[in-house]
């Protein structure tokens, strides 16, 4: 085996003459350099939930059993929200601005975060209580239906057998006797009823694809753990699985896929809403590890627009009474009005017969929507954001004017989405930017301790300001800088804060990766 040439530092002259072509930060004035942004510190604050946030005939059920079951409210609001957006799903849309095509549906993807032992799973169970309900009378319905059709079926099948037998009969006693064809041919049969679905936990894409052909307004995807479903996901064999979940997610895209034994398959729009809960800590290992890159890192958990992580403190009580009867019936009636939704009959309008109906924004709630909506683009557009949590909060555009909508529908509202439902799906937004900032930066907790140990050293004049690599960090073996892995995370985390610039040394062999310190992170000591 040759050995590997030893590592050649550039010349002086070299590196002068490079330096325009490569940038060397090492030649950057100070004023040139960014300002970094600090490093995370613990949990970031998140704003509390307010029930005010919530449809009015909603609100009275969520506080109820939020209370009875001692839970965070998040942990019911949410659910049902993704719920209420699920059943609209393609039948109505919303275009937030006032001439132009862009539209979104209302299908929305959540997750909710807590400690195991703090009630997500019921609360979500609770909150998902309606879309159950309507489960069990479609199911109903259609068992019903499928009876009464297995019976035509099988009473058109034997007046088939009897004129084939007929015939048959004729044909002997005279092979020229005049015999009607249709004797011979498979009776039409009416075709099989349908099962209405609302919600499905899990299925390949085929079975999944075919269920929304069956239900072209979309569905649910209800799972209790999200990390360990996500990560499954990002197996090579589950790739075609992912891509359609992710093709889903906007409600507009079709898929072509072809079935043995019933040929060429299209769902016409893919339009899939997704909820469940998940731990800090899995939830922390995918969020890292999506955003390290590879699998994960292709914008899926950006998705999770409805992605929250309350406070559970506070002290419990023992809360013993019956469900508040009145507040139930009224919410599930949200959701039976919602299931039975008329979009026409709502106000809503629609370009084209096979188009999806559609409702704009009244002139007052689009001017707040637009307000809102040039200041979110302005924030987006600074570089203060790192790359994931900029992703994540991308996604907001549909989030909002499809909350707007959710809301609108919810309350029973004709014509255009008006101002309180806007407003309320705007506050929707501040609200649940706490708790994706909480979410993403737990995600760095890791590196964030490497990292500081790592300025730490730079600091103490261990690592060259100038310049270093990150064996110059692992190989001494500092406390908490002797795992490779670790110092690589530390040392990705603090470029993309801005702390430190990555660049090639350029060499008369391989280049080598140099990280040169911002001279405005770690002020030189005078």
């Amino acid at each position: 085996m040759t050995a590997r040439p030893p590592f050649e530092p550039a010349s002086p002259a070299e590196r002068a003459a490079l330096a325009p072509a490569i940038g060397d930060p090492r030649t950057w004035p100070v004023a040139s350099w960014p300002d970094p942004q600090p490093l995370p510190e613990g949990l970031a604050p998140v704003a509390p939930f307010d029930y005010a946030l919530l449809p009015d005939r909603l609100r009275p059920w969520v506080q109820d059993v939020a209370e009875r079951m001692q839970c965070p409210p998040d942990f019911v609001a949410v659910p049902m929200v993704a719920a209420l957006g699920s059943l609209i799903g393609r039948r109505c849309a919303i275009r937030p601005q006032a001439f132009s095509d862009w539209q979104e549906f209302p299908n929305l993807w959540g997750c909710i975060v807590g400690r195991p032992g703090m009630m997500k799973s019921p609360a979500m169970m609770a909150a998902l209580a309606p879309l159950v309900r309507l489960e069990a009378r479609a199911l109903d319905e259609w068992t019903a239906a499928q009876g009464q059709w297995r019976a035509e079926s099988e009473i058109a099948k034997a007046r088939a057998e009897a004129r084939k037998s007929e015939a048959t009969r004729a044909l002997r006693k005279d092979p020229n006797a005049l015999v009607d064809v249709a004797s011979f041919l498979s009776p039409d049969a009416d075709e099989a009823p349908i099962l209405r679905r609302y919600t499905v936990a899990s299925a390949t894409v085929e079975a999944l694809a075919e269920k929304l052909i069956e239900n072209p307004r979309g569905l649910l995807v209800v799972r209790d753990e999200l990390p360990g479903w996500l990560a499954g996901l990002d197996r090579e064999d589950a790739a075609e699985l992912r891509a359609f979940l992710m093709t889903g997610w906007n409600g507009k895209d079709g898929w072509t896929f072809d079935r043995i034994g019933r040929g060429h398959r299209r769902v016409p729009a893919v339009c899939l809403g997704v909820i469940g809960g998940a731990q800090p800590g899995p939830l922390g290992e995918y969020l890292r590890a999506a955003m390290r890159g590879g699998a994960s890192d292709d914008g899926m958990l950006a998705r999770f627009g409805l992605l929250v992580w309350p406070e559970t403190g506070g002290a419990w009580k023992n809360v013993d009474r019956y469900p508040d009867g009145p507040a139930k019936e009224a919410a599930f009636q949200v959701f039976e009005d919602l299931d039975a939704l008329d979009p026409l009959a709502r106000g809503a309008e629609q370009e084209a017969p096979d188009g999806p109906p559609f409702l704009r924004f009244d002139p007052e709630a689009l001017e707040a929507f637009t307000e809102w909506r040039t200041g979110f683009e302005a924030e987006l557009r600074t570089g203060d954001l790192y790359p994931a949590l900029e992703s994540h909060l991308a996604k907001y555009r549909k989030l909002v004017p499809a909350l707007a909508l959710a809301f609108h529908l919810a309350d029973g509202h004709h014509g255009p989405v008006g101002f309180a439902s806007t407003l309320r799906a705007l506050h929707w937004g501040v609200y649940l930017q706490t708790h994706a900032r909480r979410c993403y930066g737990v995600a760095q907790s890791g590196e964030v301790d490497t990292a500081r140990r790592i300025l730490e050293r730079v600091r103490k004049g261990d690592l060259l300001r100038e310049g270093f690599g990150s064996r110059d960090v692992w190989r001494p073996g500092w406390s908490g800088l002797a795992d490779q892995k670790r110092v690589t995370e530390g040392l990705g985390l603090l470029v993309e804060l801005g702390h430190l610039e990555e660049w090639q040394e350029p060499s008369r062999t391989k280049p080598r990766t140099l990280y040169v310190v911002n001279p405005k992170a770690v002020p030189v000591r005078h």
